[in-house]
Order: structure tokens, then C-alpha cells, then sequence
């Protein structure tokens, strides 16, 4: 039997125990080492490895009892091999040393019979993130000791708040809570050598609102659900249970008594929680692979208006405890703070390695996606709350929910189910569901004519409520 070459010793083990890893940096940085070792052996011209490490709780409860629990825990070692221009991958989650040779061998193994790509290779020594840079802590790690009996009590706490805020809320889809950490080490044969940990976790309720509703002369049952849940780095930071519980508990009770609307256009605003979709929709559209594959409706937007005049868009890799934070990208580049889009005009893309040098440009910074965008309005005063954007809609449609996917990223156009609020004289008039919005991405980003103070982060987005001047509405 092969012995591993990242046996811990006694001192490593007790540094794995207070982190809650089975492995320390020491020990993944001797394994990558091996791998690349073993790679130039081989007779590549140049390699890449990873190792890295996940492990935590996820438990859920519905209507009072615990329904699942299940622990994690994940480790793998990633391999790249390049002969020249010609790439290989492969990967294992043994860590023996007979397996790290066995998967570099598949990696060459596969670049040997794999085409030769001019963008294939390392990123370029002068993109890469400096050693300072690589080391920058961005407070980012945040390990929550949090035992199955305390999860439970958590995730019941939740739920019972939900339940309790009022009688029509007689069930429950359940709650949840997840307790995530992960660390990783990567390095290649360019010099290129860092890693970091991470953390993240979240508690989520999703009740259900009982009542009747008038359909003709008849009442019939009429059952809604809604769900809210917080996600933090850092625990400490996330909601209470009984807060969570109850806003989810108010957004399930006001979908009761829901119409359909009639099919018309109107202007259309789209909730916080909702908005970062918008924003997820230009990145996509302003991202390498769809620009260099010619599949976005933004092509060859870089100094063009691709969104209303009034708008700004920045990206910060370096927001403590950020959810998109980073010291460097997943190629080991450096990361950089930037105005993504200026008065809304298109000032870069998204753009990894790879993707720069099949459009003849230089990478961005992005590979594995942006990092902390902003979006905001140049229009926007600090008292334009939701109740004020509901103002400025005036006579439309307020969406809180949307189902589906239905963005076509080649021409913009777009449509999706939804649920949400007919608004009338800038007042939340009546519940309405069972309908589509309809537009196109190009034409709905340069018709935002609003944007709210209420901004609310979802994953690395952080946008308020965005109105846009008109969108088709397909009811009843």
C-alpha cells in the first residue's frame, strides 16, 4: 500500500482540530508539490495543481421535527498539464502517492492526444497577483462551531417564529441551517503559490399561508408559500431565527387572495432581492466565453451605452467578508478594484486568461466570475426607500418573485413567470401571480429609470430595487 506524502504530524493535528480541517496548508502545499514534481517528470512544459478541502453541517426541520442531517466533508486535488499549447486535467480524491501519479499521468496523458490551442497555456507571469497580494486577508474565514443539537434548536426557533405570526400560517415547507468552511492551496510551475480559507453560512425558512379566496361565487382554499433566509461569512453577522421567521411568515401572508393580471405594458419594478438578477444578466453578457463564442447581445460593447445614462456599475475584490471577495482570481491573477461601467457605458469585461487571449486581450481578473459588483444610480437620494419606488412606479407591477430561466443570451430576449403586486396610485393595490414579463435585456438595461436606496446584497451583487420604464405583461 502507497504512503501518503502528507501524513500530519502531532503539532498539524492539533492545528487541523481548532480549524475543523483534516488537513493543514503545510500538508496540501507538500502534496501540489509532489503532483507538479512528478508532472516535470513526465516531461511537461508546464503544470498546475490544487488541492483543497470542504467540511460542515446541513440540517432541516419541518413542522417541528428534524428531517435531515448531514455532514460533510470533501477533499480533492485537481492536476493541469500542458505539452505546449496542448492542455490536460484530471483529478482525485485520494491522496495517496500512487493516486497523485496516477492522475497526473491521466492529465499528460490526455494532453498528449488533445489539439493544440494558441490560448491555451499559464496565465502570463505579469498578471499575476504579487506575493503581497496573494497573502491579503481579507477576513474571510470564520468557522461556526456549531454542534446538530444547536442546529436543530436554531432551525426550530426559526420556523416556530413563522408559524406563530399568525394562525393561517398552519404549515411549512420547513427551515433550515448550513455550516460551511473550506480552504484550499494552489500553485504552478510559473511560481505562482498561495491559498486561503473561507467560510459561509445561512439559515432559511419557507412557510405556508392557508386562506380562502373568491373564484366566482365560490371560496375556495387558496395556499401560499414565501421563504426569506440570511447567509453570512461570520455567524455572528446573520439574522436572528425569530427575525428571519417572522418576514417570511409577512411575505407568504401577503400573497393570499392573489389575481391574475390583465395582459398589457407597464412599467415594471423589480424588488432588491430580484435586481441582482438584472446585474447577473450583464455580466453574463459581458463575460469571455459568450464574447469570444459570439453568443451575447452585448457584443463589442466596450465603450458603447448598455445601460441607462444614470447608471454605475463598480467591482471591489476586496470588501472584508465579502461574498465575492478574493486576493486573486481562481487562475492565481491579480484582482483589482474598477468601474465596470461608467455613466452607462461599458468600460471592461469579464475576462479569465483563457477568454482574453481568444479576443487578443488582456485577462481582467475574472476567472471564476466577478467580485462584489455595486450598481447604483446617479439619481438615487438617500430617502428613496421601497415605498418611494413604489411612488415612482405609480400604476404598474411590483415583482417579488420570478420562476425560471428565460434569458436568450444570444438575442436579449426575455421572459419569465412571476409573482408579485399590482400597484396602483404608487400603493401596493392587490396580490397578482400566474403571469410573464417580457422584454428585451439590451432594451430593459438602458430602460432602468430608477434605482433604490434599499440596496440588498445577493451573493456578490448588491443592487436596490430597479424600476424600468416598460416591460410586457401576459395575464389573464
Amino acid at each position: 500500500m502507497a504512503k501518503s506524502p502528507i501524513s500530519p504530524s502531532p503539532a498539524q493535528h492539533g492545528a487541523q482540530a481548532a480549524s475543523g480541517f483534516s488537513f493543514s496548508r503545510a500538508q496540501f502545499e507538500s502534496l501540489v508539490d509532489s503532483a507538479l514534481a512528478h508532472a516535470k517528470r513526465l516531461g511537461a512544459s508546464n503544470a498546475a495543481a490544487e488541492a483543497s478541502e470542504g467540511c460542515g453541517l446541513s440540517l432541516g426541520v419541518r413542522m417541528g421535527a428534524l428531517e435531515n442531517l448531514e455532514y460533510n466533508r470533501d477533499k480533492g486535488l485537481s492536476v493541469s498539464v500542458y505539452l505546449g499549447q496542448r492542455r490536460g486535467n484530471a483529478s482525485t480524491s485520494d491522496f495517496s502517492e500512487a493516486a497523485i501519479a496516477q492522475t497526473v499521468q491521466a492529465a499528460y496523458d490526455i494532453a498528449r492526444f488533445t489539439a493544440e490551442d494558441p490560448a491555451a497555456g499559464l496565465p502570463d507571469a505579469d498578471t499575476l497577483a504579487s506575493s503581497g497580494e496573494r497573502e491579503r486577508d481579507l477576513d474571510l474565514f470564520h468557522p461556526w462551531r456549531l454542534s446538530a443539537a444547536k442546529a436543530q434548536d436554531i432551525a426550530l426557533a426559526c420556523e416556530a417564529a413563522a408559524l406563530a405570526t399568525d394562525p393561517r400560517l398552519s404549515n411549512s415547507e420547513g427551515a433550515g441551517v448550513s455550516a460551511q468552511q473550506s480552504h484550499f492551496f494552489t500553485a504552478h510551475t510559473n511560481g505562482f503559490r498561495a491559498g486561503y480559507a473561507s467560510s459561509r453560512h445561512s439559515l432559511s425558512v419557507s412557510p405556508i399561508a392557508v386562506g380562502q379566496r373568491k373564484v366566482g361565487r365560490k371560496l375556495e382554499p387558496d395556499m401560499q408559500r414565501d421563504a426569506w433566509y440570511t447567509s453570512e461569512r461570520n455567524a455572528k453577522d446573520m439574522a436572528s431565527p425569530e427575525a428571519v421567521g417572522r418576514y417570511a411568515a409577512e411575505r407568504a401572508l401577503s400573497r393570499l387572495n392573489a389575481r391574475k393580471p390583465k395582459t398589457g405594458t407597464h412599467p415594471v419594478l423589480f424588488e432588491n432581492t430580484l435586481a441582482a438578477g438584472l446585474l447577473g444578466s450583464y455580466v453574463q453578457a459581458t463575460s469571455g466565453g459568450a464574447l469570444y463564442r459570439n453568443t451575447s447581445f452585448l457584443l463589442n460593447s466596450a465603450g458603447k451605452q448598455t445601460l441607462a445614462a444614470h447608471i454605475d456599475v463598480d467591482e471591489d475584490p476586496f470588501v472584508k467578508r465579502g461574498k465575492a471577495s478574493s486576493p486573486f482570481d481562481d487562475e492565481g491573477c491579480a484582482v483589482r478594484a474598477r468601474r465596470v461601467v461608467d455613466a452607462g457605458v461599458t468600460q471592461g469585461y469579464f475576462l479569465g486568461t483563457y477568454s482574453a487571449r481568444k479576443l487578443g486581450l488582456k485577462t481582467t481578473g475574472n476567472a471564476g466570475g466577478s467580485h462584489n459588483l455595486l450598481m447604483r444610480s446617479r439619481l438615487t437620494q438617500p430617502g428613496d426607500d421601497l415605498r418611494a419606488m413604489l411612488k415612482k412606479l405609480h400604476r404598474g407591477v411590483f415583482i417579488t418573485e420570478m420562476l425560471g430561466s428565460g434569458l436568450n443570451l444570444v438575442t436579449g430576449d426575455y421572459s419569465r413567470g412571476a409573482t408579485g403586486f399590482w400597484v396602483e396610485n404608487g400603493e401596493i393595490a392587490y396580490p397578482i401571480e400566474e403571469f410573464t414579463i417580457a422584454g428585451n435585456m439590451a432594451e430593459m438595461l438602458l430602460g432602468i429609470s430608477s434605482i433604490g436606496a434599499d440596496a440588498y446584497t445577493y451573493g456578490g451583487k448588491t443592487v436596490g430595487s430597479v424600476l424600468i420604464d416598460r416591460m410586457t405583461i401576459a395575464g389573464g
